[in-house]
């Protein structure tokens, strides 16, 4: 009997840090070449990327194929990207802009079929249940679903506490950048201020026994977040990397030729 088990969430329920690349390019080209690396995961970006639902779906694809596990992150969590997203295969969601139980209750429901939730019935003609072709499909997905959800705002930290209470959300996953600016430090989320909330909420999430997530693009700051107790962490973002990887490469030459031509200048 088919069946596509998720390796991700059997290793966050065993305790081990997964490492994650965060997908920006929105090419199915480059979510395999990242696919080949060796991440434990990499997460597909519907929210700020200028992704489609067809771009996801290329991109499943590609992973699929190789170890690391793909993530989606939808644009919003209505019923509809999440049902959208599901169907086309993701086994692991990322829900942004979570402030309350009620949003994280109602994002849960979403991933459930009826009568525990709302998620409407079409899988049997979609990638998901492999064209209905993983028997009893609907009666045993949610065993390998992985949702996992933002906290993102200050509202969202006031309500922290109710929102760990929702059972069924596997994990909660930290936003700095977004935190940050509701904090009223914008572009700044390694403020003293930032970092103590950011810790302080870790600690409560493993507390709660939900596993904690967070994007460190940073080095120093990826360690210090896995020492909190961070489980699933992005070490790096595509384009950030590519950026710094071509501008890296042009400055070798760029600075060569810049000192060939002020010797030449200075030998008239």
């Amino acid at each position: 009997m088919m069946k596509i088990s998720n390796n991700f969430k059997k290793a966050l329920e065993a305790g081990e840090v997964q490492y994650g690349l965060w997908l920006s390019t929105t090419s199915s080209y480059m979510a395999e070449i990242a696919a080949t690396s060796n991440y434990d995961w990499c997460l597909i970006d519907g929210e700020h990327a200028p992704n489609t639902i067809q771009n996801i779906y290329t991109q499943l694809q590609a992973i699929a194929p190789y170890k690391t596990h793909p993530i989606v992150r939808v644009l919003e969590g209505t019923q509809a990207n999440i049902k959208q997203a599901l169907d086309a295969g993701a086994q692991t969601l990322l829900i942004p802009m979570v402030d309350s139980a009620e949003q994280a209750l109602q994002v849960l429901k979403a991933t459930q079929y009826p009568p525990q939730g709302s998620r409407g019935v079409g899988a049997s003609v979609a990638r998901a249940s492999r064209w209905g072709r993983i028997q009893n499909y609907m009666q045993n997905v949610s065993d390998d679903l992985c949702i996992l959800i933002q906290v993102e705002s200050y509202t969202a930290i006031q309500n922290i506490d109710e929102i760990l209470e929702v059972e069924g959300i596997d994990g909660v996953f930290i936003g700095p950048a977004d935190l940050s600016a509701s904090l009223g430090y914008p572009d700044n989320p390694g403020h003293e201020k930032v970092q103590q909330i950011i810790e302080q909420t870790v600690q409560k999430i493993i507390a709660s026994g939900k596993v904690a997530g967070f994007l460190a693009p940073s080095p120093d700051m990826a360690k210090k977040a896995i020492e909190w107790g961070v489980k699933f962490i992005a070490i790096g973002v595509d384009t950030m990397l590519y950026t710094q990887a071509i501008d890296e490469r042009l400055a070798l030459f760029k600075t060569e030729l810049k000192q060939a031509k002020l010797k030449v200048s200075l030998s008239y």
